[in-house]
């Protein structure tokens, strides 16, 4: 029988990845298949000289976040397309499970494509929920999680700083990976872990791509004691993947706009005095700035500064002349009678230049109205404002984005994106990740019948998405697609694939039973969209790709993206797969064809389908 290479039950190995990157580029740093590590230090003048002593940022259990970050994924992600909006056309989506798997699983889709990441990260305040990782299993640990409510890190504990940096160091090295390299990513935190957190920012991303630190004003006081000061606002870290990644200006607000009251046929302008004023407005500043122009009068005109001392222009004279023949200079009569120049600068286009203080934003109080004039009840605690996030997205990327946030909780990203779709025209996509998180049985958000977090955010979505159409936000602007407000639903849980159970036997009937199991290489319980859907992020398809459901012959097959970039068909029919059937799947040019074991008839047909294929260049894989 022919050896066929088949489809992996696990996600991306990282750790290979990456070896693989840097044997290519340093082959001679490398020694029986390892890397050697003071070699690749002196190629660059750098040399082990065991100093102890060095600056490091160190915790107990650092090296062990290293190992869960590189351990491979045995999941998956199912999609219900019952919960979802729109899901076979929609560019979006939501996923339901622990970020640290789901990560995992996204980094052959997604690796190098995401432009921004928000994330609002529990704030270790004591009573945050704490995502506790299990190196050996980690699936059967998320199960245990979401079948209880877990809800305590008392300040009591004594790793309380420890296991919030366990928790969000491989998160952060993961998403790091997502991130294009002209990306961001935005990081809210409060006092009690922003020095952790920019320490170990400094450590992922790089201590020279640090953009910068973020006050926001909170709208409300906390923390207040005696002895302690309240606190009123909270940080967004921020840092970028590279130096690929530029900051835009904030976008003018009604209250800029009324400031350009003058108008001529290029649109609205106000103006600027020619001359330097501020700081460094001396000639001795800038001498080749102090030189004469000639006012509509006929005299020339001089900068001069209050009390008459020497001042200079803001511009060269190449520059001058330039805005002059652009009609961008304009003559006034100053208070004093004299003739003053002044340079035309025009509303569209302008931004603002981006502060570190943010407080002309409104705090968590309008992001709780907001939820709750969606939802009609309270359901959720100081989550952020829309504006917020759609600030973020302003200053950080282009309008045809994949947006990420893995701590997703009432989905205030998801909404706002949309709501900037709306307004812009923009054609931004969203990954929601949001573990399901039981709710308080004595919580409104439960009596209303929201049993976990992700029923809150997922509705929130709906009713965002349903709302920005009935108001037509986008008929403001021209030549616009069709604003998106779908979704389509993911699950995270084990694989489609059946792999042997070792755990011991209590009989001869539980062997039997398992190996009856054993013969089909995908379980029982898992539908053909399931498999489809692993299929896609094993071999690196993005999840917003059309599944497109096609007959070939009598058989079900799914073509995963409208050019078929891959096959997949699981269907036995009457007698399994052909090799007329496959001649006949060869017609739709794909790629690759991805079927089981199981579907074709006997080896025979398995060897005719693998020379077919062979024959026609098309990559044949088993599950």
């Amino acid at each position: 029988m022919v050896d066929i290479e088949r489809v992996s039950s696990q996600s991306m190995d990282i750790e290979k990845a990456d070896l693989e990157k840097l044997r290519a580029v340093f082959p001679q740093c490398f020694s029986e298949g390892k890397l050697d590590i003071s070699k690749l230090l002196a190629l660059f003048g750098q040399y082990d000289d065991n100093d102890f002593e060095k600056y490091k940022f160190e915790w107990k259990g650092k090296s062990e976040c290293y190992r869960i970050a590189g351990k491979r994924s045995t999941g998956t992600l199912r999609p219900c397309p019952e919960e979802s909006v729109n899901f076979d056309t929609t560019n979006n989506i939501y996923i339901e499970g622990d970020n640290l798997e789901v990560l995992k699983l996204l980094q052959s889709s997604y690796y190098n494509k995401v432009k921004m990441i928000y994330i609002d990260p529990p704030y270790n305040t004591g009573n945050d929920f704490v995502y506790e990782d299990d190196f050996k299993d980690p699936m059967a640990k998320y199960k245990e999680v979401t079948q209880q409510t877990t809800k305590s890190n008392p300040e009591t504990m004594g790793r309380f700083h420890t296991n919030w940096l366990n928790m969000m160091y491989p998160r952060l090295r993961l998403a790091a990976n997502l991130l294009r390299d002209d990306g961001v990513i935005f990081i809210s935190i409060d006092d009690n872990e922003v020095t952790n957190l920019r320490k170990l920012c400094d450590e992922v991303f790089g201590e020279e791509n640090f953009v910068g630190s973020i006050a926001r004003a909170t709208g409300t006081t906390t923390g207040q004691d005696a002895n302690k000061m309240g606190s009123s606002f909270d940080y967004l870290l921020c840092y970028r993947k590279s130096n690929e990644f530029s900051l835009q200006g904030i976008p003018l607000t009604s209250e800029d706009l009324s400031r350009f009251t003058e108008s001529d046929e290029l649109g609205q302008y106000s103006c600027l005095q020619l001359r330097k004023t501020g700081n460094a407005d001396r000639r001795e500043d800038r001498p080749f700035m102090y030189y004469p122009i000639t006012a509509p009068n006929g005299k020339q005109v001089y900068p001069k500064g209050p009390g008459g001392y020497e001042s200079r222009w803001r511009v060269a004279p190449s520059t001058y002349q330039t805005l002059v023949e652009n009609n961008m200079i304009i003559w006034k009569n100053n208070r004093d009678g004299i003739l003053t120049p002044y340079v035309k600068y025009y509303a569209e286009g302008r931004t603002k230049q981006i502060s570190n203080l943010w407080n002309d934003i409104d705090g968590n109080k309008k992001g709780s109205l907001e939820l709750k004039d969606l939802l009609g009840i309270k359901v959720f605690d100081n989550p952020k404002p829309t504006d917020l996030i759609k600030r973020i997205l302003q200053i950080s990327e282009s309008k045809e984005t994949i947006i990420l946030d893995f701590f997703s909780g009432s989905a205030t990203t998801a909404h706002a994106v949309m709501q900037l779709n709306a307004e812009d025209g923009g054609n931004r996509q969203f990954i929601m990740v949001q573990l399901p998180e039981l709710c308080d049985e004595k919580s409104e958000a439960y009596k209303a019948g929201y049993k976990n977090i992700c029923e809150i955010g997922k509705e929130r979505i709906r009713r965002a998405g349903k709302k920005l159409t009935e108001n037509n936000g986008q008929l403001a602007l021209e030549e616009k697609k069709p604003l998106d407000i779908g979704f389509k639903v993911f699950k995270l849980d084990t694989s489609n694939l059946a792999k042997w159970d070792s755990t011991p036997l209590e009989n001869a009937g539980a062997l039997f039973q398992r190996l009856d199991a054993i013969e089909n290489s995908i379980k029982s319980d898992r539908t053909e969209l399931d498999v489809v859907y692993e299929v896609m992020l094993k071999l690196g398809i993005p999840l917003d790709y059309k599944v497109i459901p096609i007959e070939i012959n009598d058989k079900k097959a799914y073509s995963i993206g409208e050019d078929c970039l891959v096959l997949v068909c699981l269907d036995y029919g009457k007698d399994g797969i052909t090799p007329e059937d496959i001649e006949a799947m060869c017609e739709f040019v794909p790629a690759k064809i991805v079927s089981s074991e199981q579907a074709f008839k006997d080896d025979t047909a398995l060897s005719n389908a693998h020379y077919i294929l062979k024959d026609k260049g098309i990559e044949m894989k088993l599950l």
